[in-house]
């Protein structure tokens, strides 16, 4: 379930195969009942029934009146907020069961978040091209096909399909089953191209040591304070497709000052996949990343009592 949008991913698959995945219920049902009579008065029932559910519908009584029923969402904040932390609780044991994982074998993970149609694939394939002899591994989100997984492996890098079907995002539980059939050798580059979404994404750790948000110069400068979480969360921004700007009437110093307004520490790096153009910039933050993640390089077991642990032996 996400936090912020009430989704369920439903089946999930990791390169075609249906894997077990965490899901949270909530029972107990609220239902309030809006009722708007003939005469314009309005009362409101509430209801106890087992579990927690809004939905919208109407019905016709032939009492002497006709009653129109609009049922409003029933969840109250209090238990929102409980259900949120439960969930983002468990996501971060698992979060940090993948995080000493990748910190044993001296992996540097970046977790790449933008809207749809960014150019993150793009990205992707070029900056694979590009580093040479630096190992990748790419865990690719979506909610269906493996499209992007393909382009990935074409690029010869090893790349794993999660397919979250009504989901909005990957979680730390998806990505750590990914792990165990993703081939990683100490010291590689672990990329992970979460699902297009500026906003639930932003909730979930996945164990990465950055977010990386994409915004591409065809979106509005404006993105980031119009979705100030992602960018918050983020370590560094990429502006995609600036090949792009002579044909575009697009603010470059505004959308970097909106993201700096949100997160005075983003680093920015402007870039094409297409041209280059700005691209050694961002390799180089790759290789140094990578350099000192090899260095930091922890051989800690995690201990038995740790949250999480159960997962990490899975690992």
């Amino acid at each position: 379930m996400c936090t912020t949008c009430g989704c369920a991913a439903g089946e999930v698959k990791i390169d075609g195969e249906s894997v077990d995945h965490d899901h949270d219920h909530d029972h107990g049902h609220e239902n309030a009942h809006d009722h708007v009579h003939a005469d314009g008065t309005r009362h409101r029932h509430d209801h106890q029934c087992g579990h927690d559910h809004g939905h919208d519908h109407a019905h016709h009584h032939q009492h002497g009146e006709e009653a129109a029923h609009s049922h409003a969402p029933g969840l109250s904040q209090s238990r929102m907020v409980r259900i949120e932390q439960d969930i983002l609780s468990k996501n971060n044991a698992f979060a940090q069961a993948n995080r000493q994982r990748l910190a044993r074998q001296g992996i540097f993970a970046l977790n790449l978040v933008s809207s749809p149609g960014s150019g993150k694939t793009t990205l992707l394939c070029k900056t694979i091209q590009m580093l040479g002899e630096q190992a990748v591994a790419v865990i690719e989100g979506d909610q269906q096909t493996s499209q992007d997984a393909e382009r990935i492996r074409a690029t010869g890098a090893p790349a794993i399909q999660i397919n979250t079907g009504k989901g909005c995002h990957l979680d730390a539980h998806m990505v750590g089953q990914a792990l165990t059939k993703l081939p990683l050798a100490d010291g590689t580059l672990l990329m992970i191209e979460n699902v297009g979404n500026l906003v639930c994404p932003a909730a979930f750790d996945l164990g990465e040591t950055h977010k990386v948000v994409v915004l591409s110069v065809t979106e509005g400068e404006d993105k980031p304070i119009k979705y100030p979480d992602m960018f918050r969360a983020a370590s560094v921004m990429l502006l995609n497709k600036i090949d792009l700007l002579p044909y575009l009437s697009y603010d470059v110093d505004a959308a970097i000052g909106f993201a700096r307004r949100v997160n005075p520490r983003i680093r920015v790096i402007q870039v094409s996949a297409t041209t280059g153009a700005g691209m050694d910039e961002w390799l180089q933050f790759l290789r140094d990343g990578a350099k000192v993640a090899g260095y930091s390089r922890q051989p800690a077991a995690v201990p038995a009592s740790a949250p999480g642990h159960e997962h990490a032996a899975q690992l």
